[in-house]
């Protein structure tokens, strides 16, 4: 047999060999699968709330709650909180990683100029005696651009663009809860002022009873023991005041942190009027509408466009790839020469890749980015329940504190009344100790009771407009109109 032979038939074997054992993608998919919003049962949870289309929050839903330095310590908060910082920075980076990926898209242009100075060794030419100097002058450009025959440099710019959305979708979703926890914060801090109130009216109760008490001691009426039960009565009064004031000290510090200032500055803020609940009532388009109305839900939804897009960027690595650079310029030892004839050049080298042996790396890659897409889908679903779970959570709260609050006024008002009466009667000598303290202690536990009632139920609101969007829309924003998230894949 032939050399010539021998070696065409190696060469067919070695093509075949590379064509058997070409990269490829074949068996690798996703599993994620997204939930259909109207797929889940609601129904009961929801039943007997207010539907109303016009219940979704406003943008300035706080101002519902009834309180104008509420209003300008929240616009405070979005302008000076450290969060908003980071979360305005995350959102430039992902801008910015958007706008490489569309620069790597576009051809590449660079232009060079240099001057080299140098002298010859005699080893590099023994005929110059190793005394021969000379400049080398040059100046060129150079051109490249690879292709993007199967569309993926565009899907890894539509997946980083998807990627930046969804970061500035987060930056709405950090206001919405900045501005949440101030609310809250700032509800805090008035009950916080709520229950001192409670601590100080009860020290003053205790001791007009450690009065009357000095007083029955004196006529004979109480022991001494009974005399020592109120001054441990008083003495439990006073320590329950300062831990009042402790809790109000706190709570103060905790808004000026939210605020971005330092500790003094809750000081600066002046007592928080009562703020009104917002109107139990309930969309009715929910949950449906819910889906373009919360911010973290549409930022999940455009990760899973993005997880996608990145798929098929990642699918075309497996395909040929055409490279085309070209330079061109002149280069020369004489400076008059520099731009004669014999000193120019230039090349074009187009090249065509394909990978055929890479140890498994793109399919390890791309199984990767599958694995991305199914967390990205699940990640979309876990909101998309956690959001409707936390407005059924929150209205059915609504609802029952509201009944309780009814109640535990009736019970404080009862308790008010059998407290005057009983101390009307001890003051007078006939009354007796033990029923004076027990109602006493019933009236202090209804009050505060009822307090808490009265701060949940402002909390429980601000945390409904919180799980309704916080007048987010994402149809107001021009970069923020995600298609429905995609149910499979078909790879």
């Amino acid at each position: 047999m032939s050399d010539k032979t021998l070696g065409s038939r190696l060469a067919l074997v070695l093509m075949a060999m590379s064509l058997a054992g070409c990269a490829n993608y074949s068996g690798l998919t996703t599993e994620g699968v997204s939930l259909d919003a109207k797929a889940l049962q609601a129904g009961q949870s929801l039943n007997g709330v207010t539907l109303s289309a016009a219940a979704w929050p406003k943008n300035d839903w706080w101002q519902s709650l009834g309180d104008p330095q509420l209003d300008g310590l929240i616009r405070e908060a979005l302008r000076d909180s450290p969060d908003m910082q980071i979360a305005s920075a995350r959102a430039h980076q992902a801008s910015a990683a958007a706008g490489a990926a569309n620069a790597a898209r576009m051809p590449t242009l660079d232009a060079s100029a240099g001057i080299r100075r140098e002298r010859l060794a005699q080893y590099q030419d023994p005929t110059l005696q190793g005394d021969s100097y000379d400049t080398m002058r040059s100046l060129g450009a150079t051109f490249n651009y690879t292709f993007d025959l199967w569309g993926g440099q565009r899907d890894a710019w539509e997946a980083a663009l998807g990627q930046a959305r969804a970061a500035e979708i987060d930056r709405q979703a950090a206001q919405l809860t900045l501005a949440a926890d101030v609310a809250r914060a700032y509800s805090d801090l008035g009950q916080a002022h709520i229950v001192h109130d409670l601590a100080t009216e009860d020290l003053k109760r205790t001791r007009q009873l450690l009065t009357l008490s000095q007083r029955r001691l004196s006529a004979g009426i109480d022991s001494q023991y009974q005399y020592q039960q109120n001054q441990s009565l008083e003495a439990s009064s006073e320590a329950s005041l300062i831990d009042a004031e402790k809790n109000l000290q706190s709570a103060k510090i905790a808004l000026a942190v939210l605020l971005g200032k330092g500790p003094d500055r809750g000081n600066e803020i002046t007592r928080p009027h009562i703020l009104q609940a917002s109107a139990v009532a309930l969309p009715s388009v929910l949950p449906a509408e819910l889906l373009g109305r919360r911010p973290d839900l549409v930022a999940a939804r455009w990760r899973v466009e993005a997880a996608s897009k990145s798929i098929d960027a990642g699918k075309t690595t497996f395909y040929p790839n055409l490279n085309l650079s070209a330079a061109a310029g002149v280069e020369s030892l004489l400076g008059n020469a520099m731009f004669g004839s014999t000193s120019r050049f230039f090349n074009v080298a187009p090249t065509i890749s394909l990978p055929i042996f890479d140890g498994g790396r793109l399919r390890a890659d791309l199984d990767a980015k599958d694995a991305d897409y199914d967390l990205a889908v699940a990640q979309y679903n876990k909101s998309l329940v956690k959001a409707l779970g936390e407005v059924s959570d929150s209205l059915s709260q609504l609802r029952d504190v509201g009944r309780q609050i009814v109640a535990q006024q009736h019970a404080t008002d009862i308790a008010q009344d059998s407290y005057n009466t009983v101390l009307e009667r001890y003051g007078s000598g006939v009354g007796n100790y033990l029923d004076v303290l027990s109602i006493e202690q019933q009236l202090l536990g209804a009050e505060r009771q009822l307090a808490n009632l009265n701060a949940e139920q402002i909390d429980l609101s601000i945390q409904l407009m919180q799980a309704l969007g916080g007048g987010f829309h994402g149809d107001s924003l021009a970069a923020a109109r995600p298609s429905p998230a995609p149910a499979t894949r078909n790879q």
